[in-house]
């Protein structure tokens, strides 16, 4: 019988999705946001949203409602997607997290401060596809990754009533056409 097993050891269980917007005419990307919702890691469980953009004054923010869990994450994972968000030295803002939704119409993350109220919505859905990268396929990290995406045609970032400007693109995964606006749900990450 085939081995249908991965031998690596799992780090982290549970979802993160993402908005990308970019200008409609240039392409540039305006706004990269990084929402992850963790069932299970090394870090702990918990809710984290890394965010720059137009609307943060072109700042690097982080959203959590466990430090430790955007420290390890900024350490362990997102050192190798975007360096620009596992500064450790940016504070971790304490944040109440929520949802609404489903991907039959769209998909509404909450993201609640003291003094700011931030709304991640994807609408407008493509089918679903598994993305599956084994650990060593990526010559940048040593990690396996697989993850259901959820490629949205639109999406809208609001930071307190204020919308961010740009869309998301069109990009492709290998041959799979997918959007700068993904959900990835069921996403677990592995180490050897």
């Amino acid at each position: 019988m085939p081995n249908i097993t991965d031998p690596n050891g799992v780090i982290l269980t549970g979802e993160n999705s993402f908005i990308r917007l970019h200008d409609e005419e240039t392409g540039a990307q305006l706004t990269r946001t990084s929402h992850w919702r963790v069932l299970m890691s090394d870090g702990g469980s918990g809710h984290v949203l890394y965010i720059t953009g137009d609307e943060t004054d072109n700042e690097v923010k982080i959203y959590s409602d466990n430090i430790a869990l955007a420290r390890w994450l900024q350490g362990e994972i997102e050192i190798h997607l975007y360096p620009g968000f596992a500064d450790t030295d940016i504070p971790v803002i304490d944040a109440i997290f929520d949802k609404k939704g489903d991907i039959g119409s769209s998909w509404t993350e909450i993201i609640q401060t003291d003094d700011e109220t931030i709304y991640m919505s994807w609408y407008d859905f493509k089918t679903p596809y598994m993305l599956t990268a084994a650990s060593g396929t990526n010559e940048s990290r040593p990690h396996g990754v697989y993850s259901c995406f959820i490629p949205a045609t639109k999406a809208q970032l609001t930071v307190n009533g204020c919308v961010a400007k740009g869309v998301p693109i069109a990009e492709y995964r290998g041959s799979t056409e997918s959007s700068s606006a993904c959900l990835a749900w069921s996403e677990t990450w592995v180490k050897p």
